[in-house]
């Protein structure tokens, strides 16, 4: 009796251990897996514009009319006067909403009920910046950037006509022709092309949303005019982006080679020239650029105006002095820009005046007149003295970027080349 006492004790004591086992296992394997009936967590759907969640709100967008300004845009609205008042006053420091122009785009988002409460302006100042009002208390503006793509483009064309005619016909961007002509503004005189000149270029276009919206930087470009190269190469030194030679030499001159951008010469620069309203011969110590009246104008280097005014021959003019050596001078001007008297310095590129066809003149054009150490002569044949080159310290990353480029250009080449041949 005592043997199978001991013997179903002991069977107890086994079953029971196992029970606890087993009960073990069954709370670890609850503990692993999350409960069947849980459901992962629903997330609000949302539909951005410029980076406002306007998934329950209401969009009206148009475009700015003349003479419109921000109190008749919102006013439209049933935006009060005291928060219009309030905007204006507020944005200041970001915006000022006198700027505001007609033809630019803005958007009113407001609520989707029967009050439709206007909550955000935004008013595009170009195709990326954006203004965001935000008319809720607390009214806040800021300034903000639609998201860009660049992609990097190339061309390889020969001229037929011009630059522009040329870019027109290939159906490429016209604003590359701009470009170009700003950064080869020292070097090219863009009014002599000939047939038979070609350029390469390696250049930024930008999207939005898939949208070509304009180019960004020209990378590199190459440029064939009268039998010979010329290269530049965009290097940033100096917290300063600028344009040089393949020799590291800044393309920018201490004069531009003309005054006004995209017109054609009429008369250059001579000794003994037919006056076609005088009707004899005289000289003529200047190089006429006809363009359309109200063309601006600009000063072909930094200088100091030394003088404005009016006369029957040479109509409305403006003289600047540009150092102890050059000075230049800019006739025939249907008015003179606001601001430019004695005495006001102005910078390379800064408008000036405007062509017109004042004093004696048959059309509307611009005399450009260039001093040498008080006598005047012709610019075309004046070897004009540059910017600095690349630093030292920055001439081996210059050269190692310019290396790449110039091998892509000279590449871009002789696929044209190729090309026209087949």
């Amino acid at each position: 009796m005592t043997v199978n006492k001991k013997f179903n004790q002991k069977i107890s004591t086994v079953l029971l251990i196992l029970f606890f086992f087993v009960i073990a296992c069954s709370d670890v394997k609850n503990q692993t897996q999350a409960p069947v009936s849980e459901k992962p967590p629903v997330l609000k759907k949302q539909r951005l514009e410029y980076g406002i969640n306007c998934e329950d709100l209401l969009l009206i967008k148009d475009t700015v009319q003349p003479h419109q300004n921000l109190s008749d845009i919102l006013s439209k609205f049933n935006v009060p006067n005291d928060v219009i008042h309030t905007v204006a006053l507020s944005s200041r420091a970001i915006f000022d909403v006198r700027k505001i122009q007609a033809g630019n785009r803005f958007c009113i988002i407001s609520t989707m009920d029967s009050n439709k409460k206007v909550r955000y302006l935004v008013y595009e100042i170009n195709p990326v910046d954006y203004v965001v009002f935000k008319l809720e208390d607390p009214v806040t503006t800021s300034l903000e950037k639609k998201p860009v793509c660049i992609e990097t483009k190339t061309v390889s064309e020969s001229i037929e006509s011009s630059l522009w005619e040329t870019l027109t016909e290939k159906e490429i961007d016209t604003e590359l022709a701009v470009k170009l002509s700003e950064i080869y503004a020292w070097t090219i005189d863009f009014h002599h092309l000939q047939k038979g000149d070609s350029f390469q270029a390696i250049f930024e276009k930008k999207f939005i949303k898939g949208k070509p919206i304009g180019l960004g930087r020209v990378k590199a470009a190459r440029f064939y005019h009268k039998d010979r190269f010329y290269y530049a190469f965009y290097f940033d030194q100096d917290n300063h982006g600028s344009y040089f030679d393949e020799h590291g030499n800044s393309l920018q001159k201490t004069f531009l080679k003309s005054p006004i951008k995209f017109s054609r010469i009429t008369s250059g620069y001579s000794k003994r020239r037919f006056h076609p309203i005088l009707k004899k011969y005289k000289s003529h110590f200047g190089i006429d650029y006809a363009a359309k009246t109200g063309t601006p104008i600009m000063s072909t280097g930094d200088g100091v105006v030394v003088r404005i005014g009016y006369d029957s021959s040479n109509g409305r003019y403006v003289k600047i002095k540009h150092n102890r050596i050059y000075t230049t001078q800019y006739l025939h001007m249907s008015r003179i820009a606001r601001g430019i008297k004695p005495r006001v310095k102005v910078k390379q590129g800064d408008i000036i005046g405007y062509v017109g066809s004042t004093g004696l003149a048959t059309g509307p054009h611009v005399c450009y007149r260039f001093w040498k150490n008080g006598r005047q002569i012709n610019p075309f044949k004046e070897d004009i003295p540059s910017v600095g080159p690349v630093n030292k310290d920055d001439r081996q990353n210059f050269n190692q970027k310019m290396a790449g480029l110039k091998q892509q250009l000279d590449a871009l080449s002789i696929s044209r080349v190729v090309a026209n041949s087949r």
